[in-house]
């Protein structure tokens, strides 16, 4: 199973579409592109492996594997990226502003219910974090130089 999940970057924070097969799954929120930078940086586009995780303070959420440089990465819920990410994905209903989103536990819900049945049969889930230009993070990296 391949979940593609499609970025526009901002200095500000990352938007989302979390697609399959084609059609939208949610919308995700993440920190901006600073590259790479543990805690205020999203992770770099790349395929990774997903698995099923659970903790008490997030419930049923999923584990990215494998991001260079980098661990613990999950897709949590949250609402506000700044706030509540660390570089981490958030799911969301609907963007409300740049890195915020709304109703991310009822996203997260909608994406588990997809996921954790594929899983469960061991078939490996794999996420693919793309750019939706590919002039995006470019144009965010030349934003951020200092002169």
């Amino acid at each position: 199973m391949l979940l593609v999940l499609y970025r526009t970057y901002f200095p500000n924070g990352t938007q989302g579409t979390l697609q399959f097969n084609g059609k939208t799954i949610c919308q995700t929120i993440e920190l901006p592109w600073l590259e790479n930078q543990r805690c205020v940086s999203c992770i770099p586009e790349g395929i990774y492996i997903l698995q099923k995780r659970y903790s008490k303070r997030f419930k049923k959420h999923l584990h990215i594997k494998n991001v260079p440089g980098r661990n613990l990465i999950l897709i949590h819920p949250a609402n506000h990226a700044q706030k509540e990410l660390k570089g981490c994905i958030a799911p969301v209903t609907k963007h409300i502003g740049i890195g915020q989103g709304s109703s991310s536990r009822k996203a997260l819900k909608k994406l588990t219910d997809l996921v954790f049945p594929i899983l469960d049969k061991n078939i490996q889930v794999e996420l693919r974090i793309t750019s939706t230009n590919l002039n995006d993070k470019k144009e965010v990296e030349l934003k951020n130089i200092k002169l």
